[in-house]
């Protein structure tokens, strides 16, 4: 009886939410499905008149609906890992949907497909609460992304077909990719094989070198140099520009934001960016190309991009298919000391060149001072104030006098602005490059999982203050009950299905970047030797893992399944290396510092 009434209760709050939130239906505002003209003007009207409701549903009937950059507002956004100052000064940014300082709003797709023209970001939610976005598909008119398929090569010459969204011109015996108001001017080219599912790194040059000429409606004959192109009849040339001027999509100074059933088909740039938010929880999002469009890339770079954010961030029941960079990055920016300018107060600097102009710092945060060559965390403190004072620099404040150790060349991570990660029962396949990279000190989940394909590692744990400047130590983290098959062949001869490596340049006697690596009851179906590489960790458990050999690709000369430096505490124990006598080799350490049933510990201090 108390569960029948606790149930009506339960029964009843859900409706009566349910009846509180305010329908607003674009077609009000003048969008129409399915007519191939520009909704960005209604739908900007739409999403204005959910602003003052308390709880809102702005909803799509199902259809097909056209955003062009000419009626879409205009705002400034420095996004992590993009351009350069040199490549896009403005920053100037325009979305399809625009949200900013809004609240208990869901976007209903109705599995709606957006087309988006030109550049364009699909959707910014900037300063937003509790934002749902559902039952979507994402896609562009004209990708920034080219596709050629390879019909015939041969030394002197290469003919292919171009697919017919990538747009093209002959111009003096040259062929030039274009799009609706862009031009492809710096080119980047990754290589498709279509019957292995892999994805290898390529080039341009010989293409824009050669002679092009059309020999039948999109069929291209390149004449030139080709002898050092690697492509074979079947396989996909995909090309795009290097610049990263827009990205797919932008969650910035957000919180709890979900994201469900929402296909991405293709992004430009850098995919999702979820920058300094809280608490996102993505849950069947399909980074991949639409099924019957012919096209094997779906974004120019990253699938899902997390920098700088806090609470948790979960990924479930996702897909990610078709990259030209990591499905996953989470991590944040270390700024580097450059003046000090009280005994309290600091001048800090962004210090690589595609992340920079964002508030990496904000008052009430935690702060670790560390030293850049050993990534040693040796002190912290509290922001009191903060404030960017050019591009490239901020003014910090502490709330009590800085720390005689702290100097010019000491960097600072925002411990604050570190998530709690769960990445579970999704799929990560043909990108040329890693699958998941995670930093944060926070605990990290990641299992039920499926790699196969990877370029590079298939999970990539680093932290540095010294190429990239992302951030920061991991200290608990469990990678369990995932498939790795057929990884890492761009990585050779370091190509380990996992790779623990944080980039200091330098040991610190009983000091050890990462703590409380947890690697259980994993299936890894490898062509080559490597499996594991870890280095500068305290505590690491390989435990119940099972390894067996395929035919893949042929194998490289012996070497160590498992490479450990400078780690301590660890436990290698109860694996199946498929009757093979595995070897782990070990360099600044001991062989006291592992726990292994295994027989053989090459050392090579």
């Amino acid at each position: 009886m108390k569960t029948s009434y606790l149930l009506l209760v339960i029964t009843l709050f859900f409706n009566n939410v349910l009846q509180a939130q305010k329908k607003i239906d674009v077609t009000e505002y003048g969008a129409i499905p399915n007519s191939f003209s520009d909704a960005t003007s209604a739908v900007r009207k739409a999403i204005e008149a959910a602003r003052n409701e308390t709880s809102s549903v702005i909803n799509f009937p199902e259809g097909r609906y056209d955003f062009w950059p000419d009626q879409a507002e205009e705002h400034v956004y420095y996004i992590s890992n993009t351009s350069t100052e040199k490549e896009y000064p403005s920053k100037k940014q325009r979305a399809g949907l625009y949200l900013k300082g809004m609240k208990n709003i869901t976007i209903e797709g109705n599995n709606a497909t957006f087309i988006f023209h030109g550049k364009m970001i699909s959707w910014i939610l900037d300063n937003c609460e509790n934002i749902r976005i559902q039952n979507v598909k994402i896609d562009y008119e004209r990708p920034g992304m080219s596709e050629l398929t390879i019909v015939e090569a041969t030394s002197q010459y290469v003919i292919g077909n171009v697919h017919p969204d990538a747009k093209f011109d002959i111009i003096d015996n040259t062929l030039a990719w274009y799009g609706e108001k862009w031009v492809s001017k710096n080119f980047h080219a990754i290589l498709v094989d279509t019957v292995k599912g892999i994805n290898v790194y390529s080039s341009w040059i010989p293409f824009r070198n050669s002679k092009a000429q059309i020999i039948a409606p999109l069929k291209v004959k390149f004449t030139g140099d080709f002898s050092k192109f690697k492509g074979k009849s079947g396989d996909i040339l995909t090309v795009r520009d290097t610049y990263r001027d827009y990205v797919g999509a932008l969650v910035y100074e957000s919180k709890d934001i979900a994201l469900d059933h929402v296909y991405m088909h293709y992004m430009q740039g850098l995919g999702i960016v979820s920058q300094f938010s809280e608490n996102l929880h993505y849950d069947h999002v399909y980074v991949e190309p639409a099924m019957h469009s012919g096209r094997v890339m779906a974004s120019s770079a990253d699938g899902m991009h997390f920098s700088g954010c806090k609470g948790e961030v979960i990924v479930d029941n996702c897909r990610f298919k078709g990259m030209h960079d990591d499905p996953i990055n989470v991590h944040g920016t270390h700024l580097k000391v450059v003046e000090m300018v009280s005994p309290t107060a600091l001048k800090l600097r962004f210090m690589h060149g595609q992340s920079y102009g964002f508030m990496a710092f904000h008052e009430g945060d935690t702060v670790g001072f560390v030293q850049p060559a050993t990534l040693q965390v040796f002190n912290d403190g509290i922001i009191k104030k903060a404030s960017l004072v050019s591009e490239r620099e901020m003014l910090v404040e502490l709330d009590k006098p800085i720390s005689k150790a702290v100097q010019v060349g000491t960097f600072l991570e925002n411990i604050t602005a570190t998530p709690a990660v769960t990445i579970r029962n999704s799929r990560f396949e043909r990108t040329n490059t890693r699958g998941i990279l995670v930093t944060t000190r926070k605990k990290v989940i990641i299992e039920n999982n499926v790699f196969i394909g990877i370029g590079m590692h298939a999970i990539l744990i680093e932290n540095d203050a010294l190429g990239w400047f992302e951030s920061g130590p991991v200290q608990d983290v469990t990678i369990e009950n995932n498939l790795f098959e057929n990884c890492a062949y761009n990585s050779y001869p370091g190509n380990y299905i996992i790779q623990i490596s944080p980039q200091n340049s330098a040991f610190l006697p009983n000091y050890w970047v990462h703590k409380n690596i947890k690697i259980e009851n994993n299936r890894f179906k490898v062509y080559d030797y490597p499996v594991l590489s870890v280095k500068s960790t305290d505590g690491l458990l390989f435990n119940n893992n099972k390894v067996v050999m395929t035919n893949f690709m042929k194998s490289g000369d012996k070497r160590a399944e498992i490479q450990l430096i400078g780690a301590k505490n660890v436990t290698v124990r109860n694996n199946d290396f498929g009757g093979e006598d595995a070897v782990i080799e070990i360099e600044k350490m001991s062989k006291k510092d592992i726990k292994t049933d295994l027989k053989e510990i090459k050392s090579i201090n």
